[in-house]
């Protein structure tokens, strides 16, 4: 077996695992004032942010490409590839995911895979690194398949946004009630919930949101070994100072702090914080 994982850049990837040569990335562009942009070819995270704030209006975001995804699958077998498994964005924030569903019957001499991640950013980019290094060892499809269900079912994100306006603007919360938060001062902790983002918990000022977000991190993880990551919308120093808190709290002090690139960050906005956990399956 030779394995193409295939993801897009909603996923936080490492370095080791953005350049291995069996991992590819789709890209999902962002207009802002009606220019697109492609984060890491033509725009960095810290000048998608500085853009968002200037800008009159919301940044818009596409889907990953069909046609460039179908151009891989043509070339794959050409490279030795004979298994393709896409781990994308959740269907519950795109569509993209319903629309690649015909792709496998068009390639009989290819074994493809695309499951529903119900996920994106540093969880997304956790799951592709566990399937890559599965597959390193050896792993067979049907194993590295049957490890990615529990993988999807525990692998989880819970955000802290500093308001919803961008959530509600762009769609992509479900849960109308929540919009009286920011009018209350309300802080709601969203996590995604079957692949959609919704509201988990409403909670008073942001100082108990976060010992809240401490609390549902340690909950989350009781049952077993976890990666965890600290994921912000460009506050660094939130960031670092929710990590110390963790650490206090007992939790390992090997935890990546990461941002949330141009793609999450159009829907939640500047200072969001958020912990995303995936199971650690060998």
């Amino acid at each position: 077996m030779k394995l193409a994982i295939v993801t897009d850049n909603s996923a936080f990837l490492s370095e080791k695992v953005l350049h291995d040569a069996d991992v590819y990335v789709l890209t999902i562009p962002v207009t802002i004032d009606g220019t697109s942009y492609v984060e890491g070819e033509n725009l960095t995270v810290s000048e998608f942010y500085e853009k968002m704030a200037q800008s009159q209006e919301l940044p818009k975001t596409s889907q990953p490409s069909v046609a460039e995804l179908d151009q891989l699958l043509q070339e794959f077998p050409k490279d030795g590839y004979t298994h393709v498994l896409g781990l994308f964005l959740s269907s519950g924030i795109s569509g993209f995911w319903q629309n690649i569903q015909y792709l496998p019957e068009e390639y009989p001499n290819l074994t493809i895979a695309f499951p529903d991640t119900k996920i994106t950013s540093a969880p997304l980019g956790m799951m592709v690194e566990q399937v890559l290094n599965q597959s390193k060892a050896g792993q067979s499809f049907d194993e590295i398949m049957a490890n990615l269900r529990p993988l999807i079912e525990k692998t989880h994100a819970f955000i802290m946004v500093d308001d919803l306006d961008h959530l509600v603007k762009g769609g992509r919360l479900s849960n109308g009630s929540a919009l009286l938060g920011n009018l209350l001062k309300i802080k709601p902790i969203l996590y995604f919930n079957d692949g959609f983002i919704e509201v988990y918990e409403k909670v008073r000022t942001e100082k108990k949101a976060i010992k809240r977000l401490i609390e549902i991190l340690e909950e989350q993880t009781a049952d077993g070994d976890y990666q965890v990551a600290i994921i912000h919308a460009n506050c660094p120093d939130k960031a670092e100072d929710f990590k110390n808190l963790l650490v206090a709290s007992g939790l390992s002090s090997n935890l990546a702090i990461v941002p949330f690139g141009a793609v999450i960050g159009t829907h939640l906005g500047e200072g969001a914080i958020a912990f995303g956990i995936s199971p650690k399956i060998s």
